[in-house]
């Protein structure tokens, strides 16, 4: 007998058949198996099912052999669920245009897929400001040391940020990409990729191999929205694809978060578009966000400056000069010279080093800040 998934797989080899008229058909005859077998007239009574469709149906169907299909694929993807499979992620199956076939790499916990742990997803733009980029280096830490996994998108900017800080805090990740799961989009990330199949997962529709294309990043922002409980917008200006995911989020009834910023600033345009629609602000006090994501507040620790002294560790009298220089705003690397009276070199090697034991962070334009 041929499993259901097999013909999950095979109705997406029929041009035409796309997630949303996979649901229809897959509710109008309780299985696929039962779709396939159908009649002209019968797939004529599902709504989307015009003339031309049928047609398509008709002529391409009669060439598919679900089963022969199902292993070839099976053999060039050797990870993949599709809605018939029991481990396909439960939230992701409420939304209206599942993924027939969700492709993945690194390492499964069942409690995502079953909705038992949490995930949230963080998202913005690919060219974040230093204010957004600290906020997503904090939030993200909280998310993961209260539970969470970070849901993003594995692009440069505001999602790098999100993965990196989830997994230095020891949470998990889950990257959707807009490519085969063993592309890695952009090449840059290739680091952010290996880490990130041992602290979580990469997830796609798209099957091995396939290339970055700008159709695709649109249509995976849905699954971002589709798995995550809430969506996060940390920097975003009016034309950006997070507003793509946060306008599935709604579509979706996921809440929808925004951080507030200034209102000349470019990055935070599309921010302030979606408070004034109803999104919820994002404020200092993190205690209250993870109360409303459905979190114990267990936040201390996440700045180090609130951090007890006694939880440093002794530095050297070098160490201790340069860190004791810097503040949590980001100073310029020639400021932090001119501060410690320390040649060029020293500082360098000294800001690498504390860098390297995650108490400062490293900012665009050779600005450093305390953790």
């Amino acid at each position: 007998m041929v499993e259901e998934g097999a013909y999950w797989l095979a109705w997406t080899q029929i041009s035409g058949i796309g997630p949303v008229l996979l649901r229809r058909l897959q509710q109008h005859f309780g299985t696929l198996a039962t779709a396939w077998n159908a009649t002209k007239v019968q797939l004529g009574e599902v709504e989307g099912f015009g003339f031309q469709t049928l047609e398509k149906v008709v002529q391409q169907r009669s060439r598919l052999h679900p089963e022969q299909l199902f292993t070839k694929h099976q053999q060039e993807n050797s990870h993949f669920w599709t809605p018939a499979d029991a481990d396909y992620p439960r939230l992701l199956l409420e939304t209206p245009s599942p993924p027939p076939i969700l492709y993945y790499r690194g390492e499964v916990e069942l409690q995502e897929n079953l909705g038992q742990k949490p995930m949230v997803g963080i998202v913005g733009t690919r060219q974040p400001s230093e204010y957004g980029i600290r906020w997503t280096r904090q939030i993200s830490t909280a998310l993961a040391k209260n539970g969470f996994t970070v849901v993003s998108g594995m692009a440069e900017g505001i999602d790098t940020e999100s993965h990196i800080a989830a997994m230095k805090a020891g949470g998990r990740t889950l990257a959707v990409l807009g490519t085969g799961v063993d592309v890695i989009y952009p090449h840059k990330n290739r680091d952010l990729y290996k880490q990130i199949l041992t602290a979580g997962l990469v997830m796609s529709e798209y099957p091995t191999k396939t290339p970055p294309d700008r159709t695709h990043f649109p249509r995976r922002n849905r699954i971002i929205a589709g798995l995550s409980r809430a969506i996060l917008v940390m920097e975003a200006p009016l034309k950006s694809g997070a507003l793509i995911t946060a306008t599935y989020a709604n579509e979706f009834g996921r809440d929808v978060y925004a951080l507030p910023g200034r209102l000349d600033d470019h990055p935070s345009q599309g921010c302030l578009k979606l408070l004034s629609q109803g999104a919820t602000f994002i404020l200092k006090e993190l205690d209250e966000l993870l109360t409303m994501l459905g979190a114990i507040p267990q936040i201390d620790g996440i700045e180090a400056s609130t951090a007890p002294e006694q939880l440093m560790p002794t530095l050297s009298p070098e160490l201790q000069t340069v860190m004791d220089a810097l503040a949590s705003d980001a100073l310029p690397f020639d400021f932090i010279i001119q501060q410690t009276g320390m040649a060029a070199g020293s500082v360098s090697g000294a800001l690498l080093q504390l860098e390297l034991m995650g108490l400062i962070s490293q900012l665009p334009g050779m600005r450093y800040q305390k953790s």
